[in-house]
């Protein structure tokens, strides 16, 4: 790879990883175009992103986990079933148009970063107790698994408002939560790709090296925002991310 390309890659992979661990989400989304532009074939460079997309949330859960903004019982419930459902969208890649998935993604982060945005009271602090909705994390973690087998993202951005929003948990554990689920999420949508087409080893190396720093910085950022301050940076960061998918589906 020439020196250009690989500057701009390690580049936007670290910025995307910052951001991402800030605000507890891989946004393989954002970072998808650029692995498109430098894989040997789509394929590859799904397969190079979804993995990347792993290797970050394992460094920015890293930082959550020792600072206990994981739920642990909640990803025992949402891990399982997002993992199947990864695995199966996977081994499915190529049946369903990308266009159409990519269009409803990018619909469904929209609406989901403007209601975020929506006046609400304050989310209570990160120490209280308030009971979730387990079968919202089943169900919402399978589907989301699904769709981002099916495309080669983690989806880790769509999983953040089903767990703010249905399943119930505070911003800050929310964070933690859907990066630690979004590892193994990541890890079966890479087994589920193997079969079509190796994904380039070499974009994940880099793009791996380049996140890992990123994650972590980014981690360090979300113990410095309020909770109120947090949602409104997750929903700034998923109309971003929305824009970009509607962006990607169009050209």
């Amino acid at each position: 790879m020439d020196v250009l390309p690989t500057v701009a890659l390690v580049g936007w992979c670290f910025l995307v990883a910052l951001a991402g661990g800030a605000v507890g989400l891989v946004l393989g989304n954002i970072r998808l175009p650029l692995l498109l532009v430098l894989a040997s074939s789509p394929a590859a460079g799904g397969g190079a992103n979804i993995a990347i997309s792993g290797v970050a949330a394992t460094a920015a859960s890293a930082a959550h986990i020792r600072a206990g903004r994981i739920n642990w019982r909640l990803f025992g419930w949402m891990a399982p079933p997002s993992v199947l459902g990864a695995l199966v969208g996977g081994f499915g890649a190529g049946v369903v148009p990308e266009r159409a998935l990519l269009l409803v993604i990018a619909a469904v982060l929209l609406v989901s970063g403007f209601d975020l945005l929506r006046p609400r009271r304050p989310p209570p602090a990160a120490g209280s107790e308030r009971p979730l909705d387990v079968r919202a994390a089943v169900v919402s973690g399978a589907l989301i698994g699904l769709l981002g087998g099916l495309v080669g993202l983690i989806l880790g951005a769509l999983r953040m408002p089903a767990l703010l929003r249905l399943v119930g948990e505070v911003p800050s554990r929310a964070v933690g939560t859907n990066l630690a689920v979004g590892i193994l999420v990541g890890a079966a949508g890479l087994v589920g790709h193997l079969p079509s087409a190796a994904p380039d080893w070499r974009l994940i190396a880099l793009g791996s090296a380049a996140s890992v720093p990123g994650a972590l910085l980014g981690a360090r950022l979300t113990g410095r925002l309020s909770e109120a301050q947090l949602v409104r940076a997750i929903a700034v960061v998923l109309l971003v991310a929305g824009v970009a998918a509607a962006v990607q589906a169009v050209v």
